[in-house]
């Protein structure tokens, strides 16, 4: 399963956790395993992703606020 476009980043995260009690407690068989391990390396590119625009866009306003004060 891959990560949807309109995912939020907390939608994402509770999938990651989900993912890592299933692992955790061997709630996987074999097979499903590498299914899921392939899903969650997704949503962490991902959740980086979202956090990379976000602290960009963070940057670029504190900037403008700066310019806009000097």
């Amino acid at each position: 399963m891959t990560v949807k476009k309109q995912e939020t980043y907390s939608q994402a995260i509770k999938r990651l956790e989900e993912i890592v009690r299933q692992i955790d407690n061997n709630e996987l068989e074999i097979d499903r395993l590498s299914e899921k391990i392939k899903e969650a390396n997704e949503i962490i590119q991902f959740c980086s992703e979202k956090l990379t625009k976000a602290d960009r866009e963070i940057e670029n306003l504190l900037k403008e606020k700066q310019q806009s004060l000097e």
